[in-house]
């Protein structure tokens, strides 16, 4: 079998489309759970700082507790930063988790071990060493609905300079990465990539093709002792419903929104890729990312939170709004997160830039509901100063146990590695009870 190297899944339908028959594709889980649940994660790359968003100290020395101060929720003794004003008046469909912690305070490390449950890679050595939670998910759970790819990054599935980097499959297999939509929400022009078919080639075109293969794929498949013809049959099928199915690109396309509730989301690629994964949970889509870059913020802090802060105010609220309101929320989890949090005392600026906070690991804030998920509810809690975690502390396994709990998924389940060895789903954790 011919081997086709940087093949992921954001290029899988020209493959199908174009017929291609000779690929080496990694075998499908034979089981998948039952349970019609997905998730959205919303990855704020860089790290938000805690103190500023969710775990506010006004008590603390300035230094600490920053340039805002929170306010009151709809939820009695729930508050989080007034720049989050419409996350505080729907805080009963949400909890925070305050206690997170891991040991990596490097962006290479703590985004691996964030997307994969495993520490590996270090700054001078980044590619990963583990599957990515959404495609452990493809292959455990696979998509909710006939058609639509399981796991899906919107607009792209990158960590630093490595794409998909830690959002991919690694050992399950090239065709476990997640399908990337591409391109810029917000544009007027915006359409999803690789979802149009070939130049001059239609349906009934496509159609001709597979149907000539056929009599080819017979011949090969009497002599394929492996099972890679059935699991080929499996990714082409995939290929053809996508680029074929009217509703699958429905799922994928903003033009039926109207302009008002695209506002609500706000009107930025944030916004816009937010209420596109929306659309691609409540189509089937299991698993759904978006990343949301730019939280690495040393210096400069108050400027640029007065510019992320309002944006993601908006995306998050109006996607637990929309959940809300169609009863999806009780199928689909949210989870707002980044690799890291930000150091409780401010720096005195960096590289002539104004204060800001650097890396920090020991406790980092996280919202999460949906799905399952309470809502209304705080989890663990910090120190006077934001700096230490003093009740119920939680592991990166906790956290990716408790989604797969969401998902109907055996954390404690394996797979084989490069190796041919069982490695199993979390090497340590228990779903979180309190959120459950």
């Amino acid at each position: 079998m011919l081997r086709l190297p940087g093949m992921g899944r954001r290029t899988f339908l020209q493959l199908g489309a174009a017929g291609l028959t000779s690929l080496t594709l990694p075998r499908l889980a034979e089981a998948k759970s039952s349970k019609d649940t997905r998730v959205i994660v919303l990855w704020l790359e860089g790290g938000p700082s805690h103190m500023d968003l969710w775990d506010m100290k006004p008590d603390a020395p300035a230094e600490y507790r920053g340039f805002w101060r929170p306010i009151g929720t709809n939820v009695a003794g729930i508050q989080v930063s007034e720049m989050l004003p419409r996350q505080a008046r729907i805080a009963d469909k949400f909890s925070i988790l305050r206690t997170l912690n891991h040991k990596d305070g490097d962006h290479i490390g703590s985004a691996h071990i964030l997307l994969t449950g495993r520490p590996g890679p270090v700054a001078i050595d980044q590619p990963g060493t583990s599957p990515s939670m959404g495609s452990i998910v493809a292959k455990a759970a696979g998509a909710r609905r006939p058609g639509l790819p399981p796991y899906v990054a919107a607009t792209r599935a990158n960590s630093g300079n490595l794409r998909p980097g830690y959002f991919g499959a690694h050992y399950l297999g090239r065709g476990f990465d997640p399908f990337e939509t591409g391109g810029y929400p917000n544009s007027p022009h915006f359409k999803v990539e690789n979802l149009a078919m070939p130049n001059g080639l239609t349906v009934e075109r496509l159609d001709d093709r597979r149907a000539l293969r056929k009599s080819f794929d017979d011949l090969r498949r009497a002599g394929d002792s492996f099972g890679q013809a059935e699991a080929l049959d499996q990714f082409e099928r995939q290929a053809f419903e996508l680029v074929t199915s009217k509703a699958v690109r429905e799922a994928f396309s903003l033009s039926n929104e109207t302009e008002a509730n695209r506002a609500r989301y706000g009107r930025n690629d944030w916004g816009q890729s937010v209420l596109l994964a929306k659309r691609l949970a409540e189509a089937g889509v299991t698993y759904t990312t978006v990343n949301m870059g730019g939280w690495d913020q040393h210096g400069d802090l108050k400027a640029k939170m007065d510019d992320y802060l309002p944006k993601l105010d908006m995306a998050v609220s109006a996607l637990f709004q929309d959940l809300a309101a169609s009863g999806s929320l009780e199928n689909i989890c949210v989870v707002v997160m980044g690799e890291m949090s930000r150091t409780p005392r401010m720096n005195a600026g960096f590289q002539n830039q104004p204060a800001g906070r650097d890396h920090w690991n020991d406790a980092i804030s996280l919202l999460i509901g949906g799905g399952g998920v309470k809502g209304g509810r705080i989890v663990g809690k910090t120190d006077a100063r934001g700096e230490q975690i003093v009740e119920r502390p939680a592991s990166v396994g906790d956290l990716h146990a408790t989604i797969y709990h969401v998902l109907g998924i055996d954390p404690y389940m394996t797979f084989p590695d490069n190796a041919g060895r069982p490695v199993p789903l979390i090497d340590d954790g228990a779903p979180i009870r309190e959120l459950l």
